[in-house]
């Protein structure tokens, strides 16, 4: 396979991510976003943890959707991250999902 090849296959598989994504997003309520992951779910629980003055977060989520194009399967039953970086979590608007002119 050749660089090319390759490339080209990456955005392919960027492309049906992020069309997948656009599909999905209205069925979610939260945009849950970790140094390695992006994630979307109705329901999560998040706790603070600080063991020896190293403060660490740790994030549950429950039938959450996963942004990564790797995976063979997105949507996840639960997810568990453990995280020393920054976690965001946006609550989503329903109408910042709608498309302009619909």
């Amino acid at each position: 396979m050749s660089a090319e090849d390759l490339e080209k296959y990456e955005t392919e598989m960027e492309l049906k991510l992020y069309r997948e994504y656009r599909d999905v997003v209205g069925l979610f309520k939260y945009v849950i976003e970790t140094e390695r992951r992006f994630y979307l779910t109705n329901d999560y629980e998040m706790q603070v943890h600080s063991v020896q003055g190293e403060v660490f977060f740790e994030v549950s989520m429950a039938d959450a959707w996963v942004w990564d194009m790797y995976r063979p399967a997105r949507f996840v039953k639960q997810v568990r991250v453990l995280t020393f970086k920054d976690v965001n979590i946006e609550e989503l608007n329903k109408s910042d999902l709608e498309l302009p002119g619909t």
